[in-house]
């Protein structure tokens, strides 16, 4: 065996691993998804179309709340801004033209970047990265339907605590990334100004307020230091749950 297929095997081997513990993670969604007054269908289109696991998360949180359609829309759009600069990373990376680009957008996502990115050649990057984001791709929404099939028999969310399901979801995607003293600082001080705008404003806008807070520090911030680039996977580990797209 070459050199080349075995490189190409131990990528595919890497990508693999990620993908299937990132993937199974739908699960929680399609779960949570029904928990936040979403249906089924609802849940498993969001999975679809949107694709991106932080903001599907943020979106749920927002309308479980109370919040408006367009207020969760708009959190999640806020959380899924960091894709393009993954997209303006990639695009001079994996050499796509035309309607191939607009396919390698709908996974372009947190894990399939870092496996994409490590890479020594174009051939290796394009094996990463398709091969962690259509696995990804599948194995979310698939499981994104049996969380929400589950979730739906289980009757009232309120009745096991499950409403408070978002929540905790999106703290546990959040925690991790809190590794420097501006970034623990940076959540401090959202989670404050969210405190106060609850008592003041509509569900879904304290979530809002709080992304602006983060928005404003990045904005005032700028240039000081690089943006943070997704973390290199290693062989047989299993990604947190931060990573979500």
């Amino acid at each position: 065996m070459s050199r080349v297929d075995t490189a190409r095997r131990v990528v595919v081997r890497d990508s693999l691993g990620v993908a299937v513990a990132t993937g199974t993670y739908g699960l929680s969604f399609g779960a949570v998804g029904v928990a936040s007054g979403l249906d089924v269908a609802q849940t498993c289109a969001l999975s679809l179309l949107m694709f991106t696991g932080a903001s599907q998360f943020a979106m749920a949180g927002v309308l479980g709340s109370g919040g408006t359609p367009l207020a969760g829309a708009l959190a999640a759009l806020l959380l899924g801004t960091r894709n393009t600069l993954y997209g303006l990373r990639l695009a001079p990376l994996l050499g796509y033209r035309g309607w191939r680009r607009l396919v390698a957008a709908q996974v372009l996502i947190d894990e399939s970047t870092a496996m994409a990115v490590t890479r020594g050649d174009r051939a290796l990057a394009r094996t990463g990265f398709w091969t962690t984001g259509a696995t990804i791709f599948v194995l979310w929404n698939l499981f994104t339907l049996l969380g929400a099939v589950a979730g739906e028999q289980l009757g009232d969310p309120r009745d096991l605590g499950l409403d408070a399901a978002v929540g905790a979801a999106f703290l546990a995607l959040l925690w991790p990334r809190l590794r420097t003293p501006r970034t623990r600082l940076v959540a401090a001080l959202a989670a404050v100004v969210a405190a106060g705008a609850v008592t003041v404003t509509p569900a879904g806008v304290p979530v809002l307020v709080a992304a602006g807070v983060a928005v404003l520090v990045g904005a005032l911030s700028r240039g000081e230091a690089p943006p943070e680039t997704p973390p290199k996977a290693q062989p047989g580990s299993q990604p947190g749950q931060e990573e979500l797209r």
